[in-house]
């Protein structure tokens, strides 16, 4: 009788490795795939939220901003980038709770924010988040003349170019 090794033999240690790498690798891409290869941020998910804010414009993913400037934005809704977007003071809490709980600075949005809020001091609470830092480098090749384009009009468009960006997908 012959002892029993604990590993394959040798004619099957190649296959099995490369069988192995195989999976590893597919993981790692199925894993950055679902992340949106670092350009996801998961879309609002309170309807109340999303139909407040999308009312107007996309509802922009919380994770986006940090806390500080999500309780800016929604203490000043009676001037919000030039128009009145005032709601209930009750449907107000609801909102600035979602955003400020899912802000790129919270547990729940600092996974999908990190790249993008880099650079921002941290007194800072921007307003726009075609003035981050990322999202300036990330824009820089955009011509001026294509964001006066009648189909886009705003840096804030972003389905003008991202179509599934409602989705939370970002890239190009």
């Amino acid at each position: 009788m012959t002892a029993r090794t604990p590993f394959p033999p040798r004619r099957l240690a190649r296959p099995l490795a490369l069988a192995l790498l195989v999976v590893g690798f597919s993981a790692l891409l199925l894993g950055r795939a679902q992340a949106g290869g670092g350009h996801y941020y998961p879309p609002v998910a309170d309807p109340v939220v999303r139909e407040e804010c999308g009312s107007c414009h996309l509802a922009f993913a919380p994770s986006m901003l940090p806390a500080r400037s999500w309780q800016k934005m929604m203490g000043e809704l009676q001037n919000h980038f030039g128009d009145d977007a005032s709601v209930e003071p009750a449907t107000a809490r609801r909102i600035a709770d979602y955003l400020v709980a899912n802000a790129g600075d919270s547990a729940a949005g600092r996974p999908y924010a990190g790249k993008l809020l880099r650079g921002v001091p941290p007194e800072a609470a921007p307003q726009r988040i075609s003035e981050l830092p990322k999202w300036r480098k990330e824009h820089r090749e955009v011509p001026d003349w294509e964001w006066r384009h009648k189909e886009v009009r705003t840096r804030a468009n972003c389905l003008a170019c991202h179509t599934a960006a409602e989705r939370g997908y970002y890239d190009d």
